[in-house]
């Protein structure tokens, strides 16, 4: 009896030697899967924790306070004052010189993809060919775009004042008999949101040209001599090949080029002095500015913040959901 139980305490203590070894590297690999899974949410933490707070701090709680403060009529003093609800955004939608900067605003946007895109486009696509100053050329077409808004827009200011140098030099050539029938390109609501489009667009085009010449580079050369190789001319080349495959460096332009089209302030208020002649010009941004600034009408010019924020952000939103969703689907196959 006592052999068979030495027998099977044997038995016994050999079967749980046998499960020791098993459930040893288990254990480990676990240990080793739960610190490496710690490690990586900790580098994570690290590197895109300080990020996080201040993009907290400085974007979602401002439009968190600025709903807050549109349901208020506060005239910018330490009391929010009346609460109004809906009221000031009710007054925003029904405010004739905000739907005017709204179409104003659409019109930038549109123009600027008309005017800048194709012009952009095609001095990339020339500026990509071996030509001699080719660097300096690219300096040049740059320069606009580092250039402050406040520096250009007083130039431009002085340049097409009404008694400015662009019509001192037309009178010299005789366009115009008298200063008397000086162009008016900052005063006559014909013509001063052309104006206004041409200025925008010497001064924001050069990024676009730099962006699709960056794009350009991506573009295989081989591809580019088979198709020269099987008789394809310059600009079929371009228009079949080249085009296509700077489609979302284009894309990714016409993003920035909306998005800033919506809230465009600076130049257009520098140039044409606060929208004039009566509001031609005036935008979105400018609209709120002067309602908080010039009016003291905070509440209401927080509500109309918000509007435009959500217009930018929905603007932003389907322009990624239609235009930019292959581009976006291609990137999310090959991770």
């Amino acid at each position: 009896m006592t052999v068979n139980r030495e027998a099977s305490g044997g038995e016994t203590g050999l079967a749980g030697g046998a499960q020791a070894p098993s459930a040893g590297p288990d254990a480990t690999r676990a240990e080793a899967v739960k610190s490496h899974k710690s490690r990586h949410w900790g580098e994570i933490t690290l590197f895109t924790g300080p990020a996080l707070v201040i993009f907290a701090t400085f974007v979602i709680l401002p439009v968190i306070l600025a709903g807050y403060v549109s349901f208020f009529h506060w005239d910018g003093g330490g009391d929010l004052g009346k609460f109004v609800g809906l009221e000031n955004y009710r007054d925003v939608l029904h405010d004739s010189v905000f739907l005017k900067s709204m179409r104003n605003n659409a019109f930038i946007v549109v123009m600027s993809l008309v005017i800048q895109g194709p012009l952009a486009l095609g001095v990339a696509l020339l500026m990509n060919r071996k030509l001699r100053f080719r660097a300096a050329f690219r300096t040049m077409i740059f320069v606009p775009y580092v250039v402050s808004e406040v520096i250009a827009g007083a130039m431009w200011r002085l340049i097409l004042d009404q008694r400015g140098i662009l019509n001192s030099a037309l009178l010299q050539l005789g366009i115009f008999d008298k200063p008397a029938d000086a162009i008016g390109w900052l005063s006559d609501t014909k013509i001063v949101m052309w104006t206004l489009m041409f200025v925008l667009t010497w001064k924001y085009v050069g990024l676009a040209i730099i962006l699709f010449l960056a794009g350009l580079q991506g573009v295989p050369d081989e591809v580019l001599e088979a198709a020269a190789i099987d008789g394809a001319s310059w600009w079929q080349v371009q228009r079949r090949i080249t085009i296509p495959l700077l489609g979302p460096t284009i894309r990714v332009w016409m993003f920035l080029s909306i998005i800033g089209s919506i809230q465009l302030f600076d130049m257009a208020r520098l140039l044409t002095n606060n929208g004039a002649p009566f509001d031609t010009t005036y935008t979105m941004a400018m609209f709120v500015i002067d309602r908080a600034v010039r009016m003291r009408q905070y509440g209401y010019a927080t509500a109309a913040a918000v509007v435009l924020f959500v217009i930018s952000l929905v603007a932003a939103l389907l322009f990624m959901r239609f235009v930019m969703r292959r581009d976006n689907e291609t990137e999310g196959g090959a991770v």
